[in-house]
């Protein structure tokens, strides 16, 4: 497997949502060389998108690819939306806007949404339903993303340490799935053990590195807390200064899953909060590059030329400014998570198309138009779930161009 995922020079991190750690002996002069490996085996051909790297392509993107499309967003300085979704119709809408502001996508897939995708119903014992709905919902990205025409990244989000079994079933999926296709179900996936000893949650992510590296998978870690609730995981009333990680952390966290494998990300926190909510949110992203600094230093002449040794992932983006977020963007971030505002665009547009259509909307036959009048052409379900998918598109939309990810393709 090495030998079809070759390990990047590079040394390709990402720092996610909420916390870091520190130490250097650890790195070889090799760790900071221009990552060369993917590029050069796609020299020669044609490019699918004229500003990405050749070796991206349409449709789901993973592996060496996947290496290089993270560290050409931090290179061109944009980052990508990674947006959780519920099923089919806001799978659509994700890539639809893809399509739309002419960038990449990241779809992410939680254990409560991969429950709802295989239904509600459905046998949930250890898992089960969570791990199939993920599973379907993965093959449903495959087959429709390239009809798109943009990058998909198959990802999943928060997994506390008592969810780990799910990401193992998931992970069970794309070993199976690689031994047919060369390449991993999904690209990646987020492991969040932030509420864990560091120490705890250095050695398991080294583990779960370790099993993905094989199958050139990357892995998001989580150190720190990110505020506020999301599926199922509330931190709202955590101490605020468990929101900020310190540069040390950080370098702790980089230090050893680089004796594992270049292919992670870490989320750091800079006072993220999950949610959208009235009161003292402060978001310090300053925070990031304090600790790409701290980092550079213990490297010495090994450092990156860009001093930006970690690719950061910005959790809690919902009701960010948009001047914090391209703040965070200038220190290395390279992916912002948004669910709340995308949930909210979703039910939004549902709730307009109720609304504007409401006469319509009061029985199968009789309307403004005559009483004799039928009305399935309201009701039809798809009417209603067509316009949250519009809804949240243009939400998307919107928040690419907050992130500088708009007509980064072509």
């Amino acid at each position: 497997p090495d030998k079809v995922f070759p390990k990047s020079p590079m040394k390709f991190q990402l720092l996610s949502v909420l916390a870091l750690l520190g130490g250097a002996s650890a790195f070889n002069a090799p760790a900071f060389t221009p990552r060369t490996s993917a590029l050069q085996a796609t020299a020669t051909e044609t490019k699918a998108f004229a500003k990405l790297p050749a070796s991206v392509k349409p449709g789901v993107v993973t592996g060496p690819a996947l290496l290089d499309l993270l560290d050409h967003a931090k290179t061109a300085g944009f980052a990508m939306p990674g947006v959780n979704i519920v099923g089919s119709n806001s799978i659509n809408a994700c890539i639809e806007a893809a399509a739309k502001y002419g960038g990449p996508i990241m779809v992410t897939f939680s254990k409560g949404g991969g429950q709802y995708i295989a239904g509600k119903a459905a046998d949930n014992t250890d898992d089960a339903a969570s791990i199939a709905g993920c599973i379907a919902g993965a093959k449903h990205v495959r087959e429709v993303a390239k009809l798109y025409g943009v990058p998909v990244i198959l990802h999943t989000d928060h997994c506390a340490k008592k969810l780990l079994p799910w990401v193992d079933g998931l992970l069970d999926a794309s070993e199976r799935y690689f031994e047919t296709h060369g390449e991993p179900l999904f690209s990646s996936h987020m492991i969040d053990l932030s509420e864990e000893p560091i120490e705890e949650n250095i050695s398991i992510c080294k583990d779960y590195l370790a099993r993905m590296d094989k199958m050139g998978m990357v892995l998001e870690m989580e150190l720190g807390i990110t505020g506020g609730e999301e599926d199922g995981v509330n931190n709202e009333d955590v101490d605020k200064d468990e929101l900020y990680s310190k540069p040390e952390e950080i370098h702790q966290v980089y230090e050893e899953l680089m004796k594992v494998s270049d292919k992670f990300t870490v989320a750091a926190a800079f006072g993220n909060v999950h949610g959208v909510y009235a009161g003292d949110i402060e978001l310090r992203p300053p925070i990031l590059s304090a600790a790409q600094e701290y980092i550079c230093g213990k490297l010495g002449d090994k450092a990156p030329a860009d001093g930006k040794p970690v690719c950061f992932v910005f959790h809690g983006g919902s009701g960010s400014s948009v001047s914090d977020i391209q703040e965070a963007i200038g220190y290395g971030v390279i992916k912002m998570n948004i669910d709340t505002d995308t949930q909210w665009a979703y039910w939004d547009g549902i709730r307009k198309y109720e609304a504007e259509n409401r006469p319509y909307l009061q029985g199968q036959i009789g309307n403004p138009d005559g009483e004799d009048k039928p009305n399935k052409k309201y009701y039809d379900p798809r009417m209603a779930l067509r316009a949250g998918e519009e809804s949240m598109r243009d939400r998307l939309c919107e928040a690419a161009a907050d992130l500088k990810c708009v007509n980064v393709l072509n």
